[in-house]
């Protein structure tokens, strides 16, 4: 897939790079932890002969600065509205992808009038369970680690590519996963990236696993239409918390895709775009007021109002 061109703009002293394209309703796509925008080339296109696409690079990622500086999902939300906001898109559908569904669930927390629907994919923030190697990294010591792994990506993510076009044939899917965690680390070689991953991924895990959760903020999803979309066979996070949707946001469309993994808009490119489109053009834009917000927020575990 060729290298994706991006823009950039200044924002509170920091470039931020983004791709802006195609035209119609806004869409905001939001890469996983150690990605970039460049995660959505494979969609992109499609997406855009509809919509405004918007995917930027967060900070601390891609061609974006990587200041000292801070890296939590609510800044990291923060910074999604004031990107919108320069570039003059009032409202959005905001579309996730690991480490970006829980920058998407907190954007639409902290910023409900900005959000018209959310899609989560393979998304952080609905359970604890995570896969061994992220949970390692927030360890003392893992700096160390990741600089000797960034060394050996190059040749790591070399061999990983060869293999997977050798065995896509044979159903070997998880080894897109592997290659795209050799991506990830290869683009980790600068010193700054690396102190950037971290204070990302030490923001929202520990050695037990995720440590910041929306489950008890999903009733609030209700008001917002949404979709999720999970591999079956996820290394990373489990699909199993997609079925944590379903059971706690009756109103969600949740979407398998079997044999897929961890980054399932790549595996299956054209179905993802062709679920993402059929949700948007079936769905209405959420209208958010604050009465209605209010109202939910004083709700009790029984759904009734509270004084």
């Amino acid at each position: 897939m060729p290298p994706l061109v991006r823009d950039s703009r200044v924002v509170h002293g920091h470039r931020r790079a983004f791709v802006l394209t195609g035209n119609g309703p806004p869409l905001l796509l939001l890469h996983g932890i150690g990605n970039s925008a460049q995660t959505w080339a494979g969609v992109i296109e499609k997406l855009a002969q509809h919509h405004t696409v918007l995917a930027p690079d967060l900070l601390g990622h891609g061609w974006s600065d990587k200041p000292r500086g801070d890296y939590s999902i609510a800044a990291y939300a923060n910074g999604m509205r004031d990107l919108l906001s320069v570039l003059d898109i009032e409202q959005a559908t905001v579309v996730g992808h690991s480490l970006g569904g829980g920058l998407a669930l907190q954007f639409a927390y902290q910023f409900p009038e900005r959000c018209e629907r959310l899609a989560l994919v393979g998304s952080g923030g609905l359970g604890p369970e995570l896969s061994a190697g992220l949970r390692a990294a927030t360890l003392p010591g893992a700096e160390a680690v990741l600089t000797a792994l960034a060394g050996v990506s190059g040749v790591l993510r070399m061999g990983l590519r060869v293999v997977e076009g050798v065995g896509r044939a044979g159903g070997w899917q998880r080894l897109r996963d592997l290659a795209e965690a050799g991506d990830a680390l290869l683009a980790l070689k600068d010193v700054e990236a690396r102190r950037a991953f971290l204070r990302t991924l030490r923001g929202v895990v520990d050695a037990r696993g995720q440590a910041v959760t929306a489950i008890d903020r999903l009733y609030l999803a209700d008001a917002v239409p949404m979709l999720v979309v999970w591999g079956s066979r996820d290394p990373i996070v489990p699909a199993a918390h997609a079925e944590t949707v379903r059971r706690l946001v009756p109103s969600a469309r949740v979407e398998v895709f079997p044999g897929a993994g961890h980054w399932p808009h790549l595996d299956d490119p054209d179905r993802f775009c062709t679920v993402l489109l059929d949700f948007l053009a079936t769905t209405t834009p959420a209208a958010h007021d604050r009465d209605s917000w209010r109202a939910l927020l004083s709700q009790d575990d029984e759904g009734r109002a509270t004084r």
